[in-house]
């Protein structure tokens, strides 16, 4: 049986991690851990035996007594600060809550569980402003992060290769792409679309219009079933100390897909742009390569962009 810790453990990719695990029927013994609780119960499933402890991963007495304990085959390192926006608006939290947590947790597993393997989940955002006719982008590309957040995701990436190739741990890495889904929190760009139109359509937004930041940027949206598929294969079946896009291979603009949800819900908006929403030197264009993902480990999306977007409509019509 699998042991895994799963940091981060209370956050909207570990749903559906999890959800994975019980569907495809892979016995494990989970270890979650996070500063919040969570407010899903596990433990309905006769293939996934799930604890979760409440403790912040810069705490290292009781961090270092979980790992000791526990003896976790694989952890999947999910628990970062992981929105760009307010990476800008606190630079230091975002770096102190991606960069150093996965240090403090480095040397715990080095010291306690060395033979485990690690999923270190890095950011498409490390690639920072690249030229139209050198997408997409691949994992070989020089890295020119543009943003706090990215900065602490290269610099995460970085220090995995330092603890793999100096201390011989089993890290695996992956550049994640922009995933969405059921779930996730309106902080985010597709979620609070999604709110905001069917706030619209329910006549319950006093002001009538779609609230948005620049949306002819581009990216790379890839839905988070396919994205907690290719983590499991990768935590399973990925190679030690290479690093992996995960993404759809795809690009689309927040314009086009403001106008696929609109006829999800056969219905016209009109859009404010907020100055506010608007990122200091943001990426232009993100679209990834996913060749290196598909040949590793027999991986490719299944789950077209309109289907993620009805989805999350639909869980949000429920929600309001």
């Amino acid at each position: 049986m699998n042991k895994i810790l799963i940091t981060g453990f209370s956050g909207f990719v570990s749903k559906h991690f999890i959800d994975y695990l019980n569907e495809n029927k892979i016995k494990s013994e989970i270890l979650g851990i996070d500063l919040n609780v969570s407010e899903y119960r596990y433990n309905y499933s006769e293939y996934l035996s799930t604890k979760f402890e409440k403790v912040d991963l810069l705490d290292s007495i009781k961090l270092r007594d979980l790992i000791y304990f526990f003896q976790p085959n694989y952890i999947i390192h999910l628990a970062s600060y992981s929105s760009v926006g307010l990476s800008w608006k606190n630079p230091s939290l975002s770096f102190k809550n991606n960069m150093n947590i996965f240090l403090n947790m480095m040397e715990i597993i080095r010291e306690t569980s060395p033979k485990c393997r690690i999923l270190s989940i890095g950011s498409s955002e490390e690639y920072g402003n690249v030229e139209e006719d050198k997408l997409p982008l691949k994992e070989g590309y020089s890295l020119n992060p543009v943003s706090p957040y990215a900065v602490a995701r290269v610099s995460q990436e970085q220090l995995s290769k330092v603890y793999c190739d100096g201390y011989g741990l089993d890290i695996v890495m992956t550049r994640s792409f922009n995933h969405i889904g059921v779930g996730q929190k309106d902080i985010f760009v597709i979620s609070s679309f999604a709110k905001q139109l069917v706030e619209i359509k329910k006549s319950i937004r006093k002001e009538q219009k779609l609230v948005t930041g620049d949306i002819t940027i581009v990216r790379d949206f890839l839905d988070v079933r396919d994205v907690v598929d290719a983590y499991y294969r990768l935590l399973i079946n990925g190679k030690r100390s290479e690093i992996y896009n995960v993404c759809s291979g795809t690009g689309v603009s927040l314009g086009e897909v403001i106008e696929i949800m609109c006829k999800i819900l056969d219905m016209h908006v009109e859009i404010e742009i907020d100055p506010s929403r608007i990122r200091p030197n943001d990426n232009r264009v993100i679209v990834g390569s996913n060749e290196k993902l598909r040949k590793a480990i027999g991986w490719e999306p299944k789950i077209p962009l309109k289907e993620s977007l009805k989805d999350i409509i639909d869980y949000w019509y429920k929600k309001i």
